[in-house]
């Protein structure tokens, strides 16, 4: 977002992540006559602002939702949690049926809806999908080592997200305020400048 903000505003707005602040105004008037600004001009930029928060937040919710959400192979990645989840469940079962000498029968997924079934014997190896159709082979060990650092990775990066979605709701919040704020003011000044000239004209009859 690199809109700058009306001089008089209130000096440099702080961020977080590139996300700029949103500054509530207490006086119109105040703010109006230090900004050099019009009712339109301010109403303009904080209408703009408004719209790069909600186009800000559009991204930011699509990128939650990727982190969320399932998707079948060859879609999934190891960057959304739900697919790591799985894939952790997969490895610790294999892990925990080696040496039983007893076969796995499994139903797996190929695509949306369409499986197929496998007898899988003692295996020291899995292959995980690593996104963009490449797969990679390694041992039970290092896959379990891999998912759990990804896994974290990812529940971090959402609960940043997550903060930053609040964050930008309560901006966009303060700016639907303070839109409100401007044009009823504009309102008011309107209907002041309607009825001085009255007033003068019943004055002087």
């Amino acid at each position: 977002m690199s809109s700058s903000s009306p001089s008089g505003s209130g000096g440099d707005l702080s961020e977080r992540r590139g996300i700029p602040a949103a500054k509530f105004i207490q006086d119109v008037e105040t703010y109006l006559s230090q900004s050099s600004l019009d009712s339109n001009s301010a109403l303009a930029f904080h209408q703009e602002r408004l719209q790069q928060y909600k186009v800000v937040e559009m991204k930011l919710l699509a990128q939650q939702r990727d982190l969320q959400v399932y998707f079948p192979p060859p879609l999934c990645r190891l960057a959304k949690i739900p697919d790591i989840e799985k894939c952790l469940e997969v490895v610790g079962t294999l892990e925990a049926r080696k040496g039983t000498g007893e076969a796995l029968l499994a139903d797996f997924e190929v695509s949306e809806g369409i499986y197929s079934r496998a007898c899988i014997e003692d295996t020291d190896s899995v292959c995980l999908w690593l996104g963009a159709n490449v797969m990679l082979e390694y041992s039970c060990e290092e896959a379990t080592a891999l998912l759990k650092n990804n896994l974290e990775n990812a529940k971090a990066s959402l609960e940043v997200l997550v903060a930053d979605l609040q964050f930008l709701r309560d901006q966009v919040t303060v700016t639907q305020v303070t839109i409100a704020r401007i044009y009823n003011y504009d309102v008011q000044q309107r209907r002041v400048k309607q009825v001085a000239p009255t007033a003068i004209t019943a004055a002087d009859s």
